[in-house]
């Protein structure tokens, strides 16, 4: 039956429900992550919990990813490349274990006040929010996928540049140990965005492909 209900998808043009499931899954645990470092760094929940927490949100992207990987290996067809797909869930993985590592070298180098980071986690958020609406309009709307990954593209180049003016203003003052801590997470960050960026150009690729 799950293999006639394939063909089904196929004939009619719709994406494999399997497929969007474990993408959308992926994207749900990412998300949870900035979440639980927003609430972090907002001094809502320790840094010792947030690390802890952490692991278990990473865990289950993973498993999220291991059921994309084996849906994959049993579909007839794909409604974007196989490769694009896993691009597209690589990326999403590099923006969870992006997060991890910012909330774990947080929790070690206990730099006092991190609120300042809020705001780009906000477009992390942002960004992560855009692609989870690319991935549902690829199984109901692919001709607006592209605009949404344009979303999701936009809010990584946003990111790319607060990362530069925090960089300059790190580097402005003192280049103490604390700065350079604080380089770091900033750093982190960044590569949050550029992850973004990546997972954004593999489902644009894809759905261009169509």
């Amino acid at each position: 039956m799950k293999r006639l209900r394939r063909i089904r998808d196929l004939m009619t043009g719709r994406m494999d429900g399997g497929l969007t499931k474990a993408l959308i899954g992926q994207l749900e645990a990412t998300k949870e992550g900035a979440w639980l470092a927003m609430a972090m760094i907002g001094g809502d929940i320790e840094r010792s919990d947030a690390h802890a927490r952490m692991r278990a949100i990473e865990h289950r992207g993973d498993t999220e990813r291991a059921r994309l990987a084996e849906e994959l290996s049993g579909s007839l067809v794909t409604p974007i490349d196989r490769e694009d797909l896993y691009r597209l869930s690589r990326s999403i993985d590099d923006v969870l274990d992006s997060l991890r590592d910012f909330v774990r070298e947080s929790y070690l180098y206990r730099v006092p006040d991190q609120r300042r980071f809020v705001p780009m986690l906000d477009q992390a958020i942002v960004g992560i929010e855009a692609l989870e609406t690319a991935v549902g309009d690829l199984a109901s709307r692919p001709a607006t996928v592209a605009e949404d990954a344009l979303e999701a593209k936009k809010a990584a180049g946003t990111l790319r540049r607060m990362y530069q003016y925090e960089i300059a203003r790190i580097f402005s003052g003192e280049i103490s140990s604390e700065a350079v801590k604080e380089r770091e997470l900033v750093r982190r960050l960044e590569i949050v965005g550029m992850a973004i960026g990546e997972a954004a150009d593999a489902i644009a690729d894809g759905a261009m492909k169509r």
